[in-house]
């Protein structure tokens, strides 16, 4: 105990002393640390203390690495040696967001709406990915699975249904966080979803065949289109916005006695009448650019698109922008049945991965070889902030050697127009969301972004390239994990 009180001392004095820091809390491996500057961290001496593992910023967190188990009694005693009090993740979050600039703030806004479903949206992608084995032909026999054992069929079927379930309810996923997200009763943001996907309406992609057969409200005179929105992310964001400041705001203006018959039927109904009259239309034209202008790109140049937008994908992360093409992912599938831009985005992960990889062969530092081991797996797991915060972006020879490996990675990938059924776990498992067909080119895509950020770690590493070793965090946001 004696020496985890001193490395704990060592701790406060290495990041400014206790008058620098303003909130703290903890994750399962993780400090998290809301500083007045960040610029006043000696990281080279906070790293030299043996509990500490490394070190990172996001969101206007300093984080910590300690490890699970330890990390409880680090922040016990934490809390003792500087008297902070005990504070939840989202008080700690909500502090460290006034440190963010403006578009900061809209993507953390973004990251904080999608990352609470994403559990649902991966779990749907695994399970997809096993009805693809299951149901496509050539993987274990020249037929389907299922016509060569068709005892497996109801299990098949269960599966299928389990597994897009949240996709074909979607919008109600993404109205629950983003209504909670904007200070709303999420119960309402799922009221909203099914709202947007009630069977009475007509799917936009029946009504994008067949536009005459589809029914409207005459509402005196004003003809509405009776649409629905099935798999759409950018409608429910807007709609779920409305939805809750409409709720505030009349919760502040009718007596308490009477808001629990009049706010919810109120706040719906003009929420529902907005979105149906000018939100959905014009965020569906919306959403078809966005969707229609990405393939677009590909198909004037799918190996220049895919290389630049593979290579880009980490330094995304390092400013959290990547959290935008998480909507832009679902929205695809929901539009078009499937993804192009996530199968590319996997092989950052597995170059972030290979790169950390080879630098624990390099690095001659036991602590540091540890370090860059555990964030190897885990980045090919899909957390890549370990590999890219904890080595590869501090020696920054191995950053790019992974951001090269995975841009040619990616213009193969783009180069077959791979598509993705879902989003899935990034990394060595992503290949389960990927349709079978593409599976040959996938591997050989994966195997080079693995094999050439290794190859270009190792070659920078013998060439003495004049790269210095970066001692001060990131300071910007990136995608969380705890």
């Amino acid at each position: 105990m004696s020496n985890l009180k001193k490395d704990v001392t060592k701790i406060i004095h290495a990041v400014g002393g206790n008058d620098n820091i303003s909130a703290v809390t903890h994750c399962v491996t993780r400090l998290r640390l809301v500083l007045e500057d960040e610029n006043v961290i000696n990281i080279p001496e906070l790293e030299s203390i043996d509990i500490v593992k490394g070190s990172f910023s996001a969101n206007g967190q300093f984080q910590v690495i300690i490890g699970p188990g330890l990390i409880t009694k680090v922040y016990d005693e934490f809390l003792t040696q500087t008297n902070q009090r005990i504070l939840s993740k989202q008080e700690v979050k909500e502090q460290a967001s006034e440190k963010l600039n403006i578009f900061q703030k809209l993507i953390k806004y973004l990251g904080d709406i999608f990352i609470p479903i994403l559990p649902a949206i991966v779990a749907s992608g695994l399970l997809m990915g096993v009805n693809n084995i299951l149901s496509n032909p050539g993987i274990f026999y020249e037929q389907p699975f299922l016509e060569v054992h068709p005892g497996w069929a109801g299990i098949a079927n269960m599966i299928n249904l389990i597994a897009n379930t949240s996709f074909a309810f979607l919008p109600a996923l993404v109205g629950w966080s983003a209504v909670k997200k904007f200070g709303g009763n999420p119960l309402l943001g799922i009221v909203l979803g099914l709202i947007l996907i009630n069977p009475q309406l007509m799917p936009g992609a029946q009504y994008a065949r067949t536009p005459e057969e589809v029914s409207y409200w005459n509402l005196f005179g004003w003809k509405v289109a009776q649409i629905g929105y099935q798999g759409q992310v950018i409608p429910v964001l807007f709609s779920s916005f409305i939805l809750a400041k409409t709720e505030i705001f009349l919760t502040k203006k009718i007596p308490d006695m009477l808001q629990m018959i009049l706010v919810s039927p109120i706040t719906l109904l003009f929420t529902g009448f907005i979105t149906f009259t000018i939100i959905g239309p014009i965020t569906m034209i919306l959403s078809n650019i966005i969707t229609d202008s990405i393939l677009k790109l590909f198909e004037i140049s799918p190996i220049l698109a895919g290389g630049v937008f593979g290579s880009l994908v980490s330094p995304l992360v390092v400013t959290g922008m990547h959290h935008l093409f998480l909507g832009v992912n679902l929205q695809m599938i929901g539009s078009l049945g499937y993804a192009t831009l996530w199968p590319i985005q996997v092989m950052a992960s597995l170059a972030q991965g290979a790169a950390a990889l080879m630098m624990f062969f390099i690095i001659k530092n036991k602590k540091e070889k540890g370090v860059a081991l555990t964030a190897s797996i885990s980045a090919w797991l899909g957390i890549t902030e370990p590999a890219i915060f904890g080595i590869n972006l501090r020696y920054k020879y191995p950053f790019l050697a992974a951001m090269v490996g995975a841009g040619v990675a990616g213009a193969i990938t783009a180069s077959a127009d791979v598509k993705a059924t879902s989003i899935g776990i990034s990394g060595l498992p992503a290949p389960l969301s990927i349709m079978p067909n593409y599976w040959m080119i996938y591997f050989i895509s994966m195997a080079l972004s693995i094999s050439i950020t290794m190859g270009l770690t190792y070659l920078f590493s013998i060439k003495n390239l004049s790269f210095k070793k970066i001692d001060s965090p990131s300071k910007e946001p990136l995608r969380q994990t705890n």
